[in-house]
């Protein structure tokens, strides 16, 4: 019987024959970029797929082939591909010119329609992307607070310098920036009080993602998120919803679905409508530190932070396609797809874990609460789960991460529990031992 390393090889194999043309797009990019690549989270041996072109759900690559899209750009991508509200409004932006030297016009309509969604955001700014939200909203509470000391959890992922994996080490540095860092467990309530106690005078900010987005859509239990509202108020410190990837699971974002609100929230991912963008904002106190108009004011710069594309399209997206209509109907079919997949995982070591229309795939038979936990699982199995999906025509993380667009219909959610279903068949005798 054929082993699973095995069978990973020869669905590599597979790959590697199915695939010439996206071999050669990578033989050429290692001459310019290292390990022929600009963005880590798409690398993976042997490699990557090029892509073409996309429309609705469904992307092509290099070699022609199509795929329904159940990545999502990893949550950017919410409205699919080529959107025709969208596109109208980027084509009209275009058309008055991109760099204009000023504020375009849709800038505060944008914001407000951002801050009408997001009643906690009483004041916000943009910026480029969900990693410089962050960054921002961790300097706002070190500056109002005079403190440094940043506390945050286990397996969380808030942008390419604002990583920590399991086992992550506060004095090893790597490339995150150098605050002071204090980590703690995921969805441990207690030991989250101790960490904010402990640092007592001295933490400036608690930084959570109300579900572990990256991290293996791991949902934080109610309890664990009201500690680090009630411990932050009584410490002094700043409550920091990283909600790049939750603000898409509820109207107002989870932090309105569980009735918590934050002292700052940072945005990213689909709230412009698929083009770059980020925000941060919160109570009206914190964020007005940041107007010119005081002597005091704190700088925030970036030259994109207002570009005319993003402000056109993220306002034509929240206004007028990403209603609240259509975010439930999405998100009541991410868990129809989450339960009906875990109906195929019945009495396997696999599991779909999630919240609405993000899920991420495991093959584990352990309880999944903390980022520790999503480490232990079979990394073998999931490269086997991404290549045998891929090969029956549907692309998600190479983790088991999907995150629903809102073109992803039923019948593309159906065909994929069957596709699951045969893999499953195909491949028992190695995803249950």
């Amino acid at each position: 019987m054929i082993s699973l390393a095995d069978a990973v090889g020869a669905a590599r194999a597979r790959y590697v024959a199915a695939n010439p043309a996206s071999s050669a797009r990578y033989t050429d990019a290692l001459a310019v970029l290292p390990g022929g690549n600009t963005r880590t989270v798409l690398f993976h041996e042997p490699f990557p797929l090029g892509i073409v072109r996309g429309e609705g759900c469904v992307i092509w690559d290099a070699d022609g082939h199509a795929y329904v899209d159940l990545l999502g750009e990893y949550t950017a991508g919410l409205f699919g591909h080529s959107d025709p509200v969208i596109r109208a409004a980027v084509v009209e932006a275009l058309e008055n010119g991109v760099t204009l030297s000023g504020h375009p016009m849709a800038e505060a309509r944008f914001a407000a329609a951002v801050a009408d969604r997001f009643p906690s955001m009483e004041l916000l700014r943009f910026t480029n992307s969900g990693t410089e939200a962050n960054l921002m909203a961790l300097a706002t509470a070190t500056v109002a607070t005079g403190r440094r000391r940043v506390l945050v959890f286990e397996g969380a992922y808030h942008g390419g310098v604002l990583s920590f994996p399991a086992g992550y080490d506060p004095k090893s540095g790597g490339v995150n920036v150098p605050h002071e860092w204090v980590v703690a467990e995921y969805n441990n309530a207690e030991r989250a009080r101790d960490a904010i106690r402990g640092a007592g005078d001295e933490l400036a900010a608690v930084l959570v993602e109300p579900m572990l987005g990256s991290g293996g859509c791991i949902p934080a239990d109610p309890d664990f998120l009201a500690v680090l509202r009630a411990e932050t108020e009584r410490a002094g410190a700043v409550l920091i919803f990283d909600e790049v990837m939750t603000s898409r699971l509820a109207p107002g974002g989870r932090q309105a679905a569980l009735g918590i609100r934050p002292d700052l929230t940072t945005l990213g991912k689909y709230v412009g409508g698929g083009m770059s963008f980020g925000a941060f904002g919160g109570r009206r106190d914190l964020m007005a530190r940041y107007d010119p108009r005081r002597p005091d004011a704190l700088a925030h710069a970036g030259t994109f932070n207002n570009n005319v594309l993003t402000m056109s399209a993220g306002l034509a997206a929240l206004t007028r396609v990403l209603t609240p209509a259509a975010l439930a109907a999405l998100n009541d079919r991410g868990e129809r797809l989450r339960a009906e997949l875990n109906r195929v995982f019945a009495g396997l070591p696999a599991r779909a874990t999630g919240l609405g229309s993000l899920l991420t795939v495991h093959f584990t038979d352990r309880p999944l609460r903390t980022g520790a936990d999503v480490a232990l699982g079979d990394p073998l199995r999931k490269e086997l789960f991404f290549f045998d999906l891929l090969h029956r025509g549907f692309h998600l993380a190479r983790r088991g991460m999907v995150a629903l667009s809102l073109p992803v219909g039923d019948d593309e959610c159906t065909r994929f529990v069957e596709a699951v279903a045969d893999f499953v068949d195909e491949r028992r005798h190695l995803i249950s031992r």
